[in-house]
């Protein structure tokens, strides 16, 4: 019990990031019913802008945000215009499979370009801490959070608040009606592929300071992300909030109190992937839209 305050506190920071992991996920299933099996390619990406930008130009991984996020929202609307928009009402094993396929390619590009070797962003903050009541608080991880729940906070408020959000959500809700009343379908489908997209990257660039960047972390963020989704409902993204710190906690507290916990918090994405879908597959809010 000595360490619940500082497994609490581990948790809450790691369930921010995987709030903005998984939120771009949930944000273009809810609209297009198409999972982007390709998410984590651009959470690559996002890594991979941040580190380039920090290696040429000495540019902080936060001030670099911004433009890796609209480089890789333009990747995700060519990706969506060359690829998913011929998909929107094709079988979804076929939207699967292209998805994955687009992933690959965007993988084996990152491999060609950066090869295999691990990279990292060295930051003044991403080596600090500081004990706050008897905690450790790493300040990388504090400022990733921010970030993360920030542009969280920042689209749960455009999504409600703007008239572009709500037609996002009339399209989302049922887009033959929204059709009818002269929304352009198509263009928020566009649209709600390049904020996710924008979502991923911002995700890479949050954690270029934290982790070691491969060409392979994609599909490990992709797999967290997706159980995250799952487990809150496909395209509830309230759900999807509550699931990150429920899953943040319980991967936090494997590796606090199982022996050698640390290897095995990677896979308890996995194993809750497994039990929501036998036990409760609409998630912790309900589905929020019917494929």
């Amino acid at each position: 019990m000595t360490l619940l305050p500082q497994l609490l506190v581990d948790a809450l920071l790691l369930g921010g990031l995987y709030c903005l992991m998984a939120v771009g996920i949930a944000l273009c299933f809810g609209v297009t019913r198409i999972i982007n099996f390709a998410h984590g390619e651009l959470i690559m990406f996002g890594a991979y802008g941040a580190y380039l930008l920090s290696l040429h130009f000495h540019l902080d991984p936060l001030l670099s945000l911004p433009l890796v996020a609209i480089i890789v929202a333009l990747i995700g609307g060519l990706v969506f215009k060359l690829c998913v928009q011929r998909a929107l009402d094709a079988p979804h094993v076929n939207q699967i499979l292209l998805l994955f396929g687009v992933g690959l390619v965007l993988q084996n590009i990152a491999v060609l370009v950066f090869t295999g070797d691990e990279r990292s962003v060295t930051t003044v903050y991403s080596q600090m801490s500081d004990q706050v009541a008897g905690v450790m608080v790493a300040y990388g991880r504090l400022i990733a959070f921010a970030v993360s729940i920030g542009l969280t906070i920042a689209l749960i408020l455009w999504l409600r608040l703007s008239d572009t959000g709500k037609a996002i959500q009339a399209v989302a809700q049922q887009r033959d009606a929204a059709k009818l009343v002269g929304i352009n379908a198509t263009a928020m489908y566009l649209l709600s592929f390049m904020i996710s997209a924008a979502l991923g990257s911002a995700t890479g660039a949050a954690i270029s300071f934290l982790l070691t960047i491969t060409p392979f972390m994609g599909f490990h963020s992709l797999i967290k992300g997706f159980a995250i989704v799952v487990l809150g409902g496909l395209g509830s993204v309230g759900g999807t909030l509550i699931a990150a710190f429920v899953l943040a906690f319980v991967e936090t507290a494997v590796s606090y109190y199982v022996p050698d916990g640390g290897g095995w918090a990677e896979g308890v994405a996995l194993a809750v992937l497994l039990i929501v879908l036998l036990l409760r597959p609409r998630g912790i809010l309900g589905q929020a839209v019917d494929n």
